[in-house]
């Protein structure tokens, strides 16, 4: 009898023990079919490099600021998932004169971020804006495009004359001073935002300088920012016309000056995408979560042509030739960058006639070469009037510009004799406000196109030109350009030789700059992140398609 007893003990413990399992099975079922839910929240966190130093698209000059710009505005036209521009708050594409110089557009019904209609009028506010010399935009220059752009910026036209005209609430009118094949591009700039001209005006010189002095009429609104906090956020903008196809709602942004800080939280679960570098791009190549693209950007050397020393052309020459880029690729980089041997990336441009890349073509320019840059120092040295020399070079305070700046530092201190390098590391945002004051040497830098056309990176150097910060003049330069910008605007065959000839002058004879690298990205990114959009040039993110699955 007990141990019949013991048999149904046995079997009832059995039993309980079965249904406890189906049970933890139910709740285990349950929260897997739960899960989903948690993911429909469509809620990142990212880092970023760099603090943000402006929201005002008439002012930044530095990727991180146009990163988080491109997130909560949006111009006549937008990047699709292709890289291609396609309507933005353009209702279709304009009506456009036999000339190919005027462009008619009707935009959307759209509201701005604090229920305000978007207006032709605050296209026009902005584009004046960034033109009108008081504001010393380093995008200024970009305007010439306009009819009377260029003379308005070096105050030669009022304002009003800039081919930009509100024709009514709901139309806008651009007038070129030549035709421009690439406009569509163009106008996916930064620059080419509009700006919410009520609030701009009021708020004057505060405007964008931290999350409450801003709204916008993009995909996201910005919050959290304080102007100099490390951290920010971007929440959907539920009156962005194209609101029901954004589906992330919150975008957390940690700022990570050092790889490791990025690479660290990712590993920790704490962030969903971060950018590579160096030693870390050994470390992840290979994972699931590891990415990498080229991209048309380039690192270089700013020269302070206003100065004794850097003002003289041999010290510069001698500057470009004496580092080795191939070394600082593979030894600081190590991310899939290239040494770059001239100002036009490898793979951005091709010939309209041939078909032969750009880079290639325009062969390279002023390449990695010892005896050239002790000759060009030597040379230095005896105009000078000396055979010591101290320079200062300056660059932001990350990791990546830390470790470029002791690697050139070594490199000069041992292939120059007579040369001693001093380092200066800041924030971003301190480091851009002594290049626009002139207060430096040379600096470490880097540089990516708003669009896919060579002018983009000449144009930089034309005489007051936007972030010309090394403050090169050149009249034969300035002259070039503008008639790759005018005449020579129907003329391709004609337009890209010119390019190559001006490039020539500006790496080569001049040398204001030396470049180092084009850059490539690499990144981290989860999984369960679809449809990241990381650009090959312009901007380097774009969250308006990416959804959580």
């Amino acid at each position: 009898m007990k141990k019949k007893f013991w048999i149904i003990g046995v079997l009832i413990a059995l039993l309980l023990v079965i249904v406890g399992c189906a049970s933890e099975q139910k709740k285990s079922q349950e929260t897997s079919i739960k899960q989903p839910e948690k993911k429909d929240i469509q809620e990142l966190t990212v880092t970023t490099s760099n603090e943000l130093a402006t929201l005002d698209s008439a002012l930044y000059s530095d990727v991180i600021s146009s990163d988080a710009i491109g997130q909560i505005f949006e111009g006549l036209y937008r990047i699709d998932q292709d890289n291609n521009a396609e309507l933005g708050m353009a209702e279709s594409e304009p009506s456009v004169n036999d000339a190919k110089t005027v462009y008619t557009f009707k935009l959307k019904e759209a509201k701005w971020s604090n229920g305000d209609d978007v207006k032709a009028s605050d296209f026009v506010y902005a584009f004046q804006k960034v033109v009108d010399p008081a504001t010393a935009s380093p995008s200024a220059n970009q305007m010439d495009i306009f009819k009377n752009g260029a003379l308005i910026r070096v105050g030669e036209k009022e304002l009003s004359d800039l081919g930009v005209k509100a024709l009514d609430t709901k139309t806008i009118e651009l007038t070129l001073e030549n035709p421009i094949p690439y406009l569509a591009k163009m106008l996916t700039g930064t620059p080419f935002f509009p700006q919410n001209e009520i609030l701009a005006k009021k708020l004057g010189e505060k405007y964008g300088t931290n999350s409450s002095n801003i709204v916008g009429n993009g995909p996201f609104e910005l919050t959290d920012w304080s102007g100099t906090n490390l951290n920010w956020t971007y929440q959907k903008n539920q009156t962005y016309w194209d609101q029901k196809n954004v589906q992330l709602k919150k975008i957390n942004v940690e700022v990570a000056k050092e790889t490791s800080t990025g690479a660290n939280l990712f590993d920790g679960d704490q962030v969903d995408y971060t950018g590579l570098t160096d030693e870390f791009i050994q470390k992840y190549q290979g994972a699931n979560s590891y990415h990498e693209q080229p991209k048309a950007l380039i690192g270089y050397l700013g020269f302070n042509t206003t100065r004794k020393a850097t003002g003289n052309v041999h010290v510069r020459r001698a500057l470009a030739l004496a580092f080795d880029k191939k070394a600082y690729t593979e030894s600081i980089l190590i991310d899939g960058s290239k040494p770059m041997d001239g100002f036009i990336p490898l793979d951005f441009s091709k010939n309209p006639a041939s078909n032969e890349d750009f880079r290639t073509e325009n062969g390279s320019l002023m390449s990695y070469d010892v005896k050239k840059a002790q000759k060009e120092w030597k040379l230095a040295q005896e105009e000078l009037g000396d055979t010591d020399l101290t320079l200062e070079i300056l660059s932001s305070d990350t990791g990546s510009a830390k470790k470029t700046v002791e690697f050139l530092q070594a490199q000069y201190e041992t292939n120059l004799p007579g040369l001693k390098i001093k380092l200066k590391n800041v924030p971003l945002k301190n480091r851009l406000d002594l290049n626009r004051s002139g207060d430096f040497d040379v600096f470490f830098g880097t540089w990516t196109p708003d669009y896919q056309d060579p002018i983009n990176f000449l144009e930089i150097y034309q005489s007051n030109g936007g972030i010309n910060f090394s403050n090169y003049h050149n009249n034969v330069y300035d002259e070039g350009i503008n008639e790759i910008k005018g005449e020579l605007a129907t003329k391709p065959q004609e337009r890209w030789k010119k390019m190559m000839q001006l490039e020539k002058q500006l790496i080569e004879q001049d040398a204001p700059i030396a470049v180092i690298y084009q850059g490539a990205q690499a990144y981290l990114l989860s999984s369960k992140v679809k449809q990241l959009q990381v650009l090959p040039f312009g901007r380097t993110v774009s969250y308006r398609l990416t959804f959580v699955q």
